[in-house]
């Protein structure tokens, strides 16, 4: 399994465009992609991370981005990000499901 992970500085007040532009169309992701999440900090909201969790090789993920023109999703967001703080691909080597929390 293999995360892909950005942290990006925005633009003040463009998290709204800035999601709009980038959250995966439709409902059910790629073939391979099995979770997107987007994480907006609570001291900083200019700061979000997104990372997405694929079930298989990097050259897999790299043909999956190719297909679905990740790279047109990356040009539509340049607008309103400042900076890229860390952006790589991590290989998963301990995963823990403890299901939800109670409420």
């Amino acid at each position: 399994m293999l995360c892909a992970h950005t942290v990006r500085r925005l633009r003040p007040g463009t998290f709204e465009q800035f999601r709009d532009a980038f959250q995966p169309d439709g409902d059910s992701p790629p073939p391979g992609w099995v979770r997107f999440d987007m994480l907006r900090g609570l001291a900083d909201e200019n700061e979000v991370v997104t990372f997405g969790f694929f079930d298989g090789t990097m050259e897999e993920l790299e043909r999956s981005q190719d297909a679905h023109d990740y790279e047109a999703r990356r040009r539509a967001i340049e607008p309103f990000v400042e900076a890229v703080v860390v952006n790589g691909v991590y290989e998963v080597v301990v995963e823990l499901n403890v299901g939800k929390a109670p409420a």
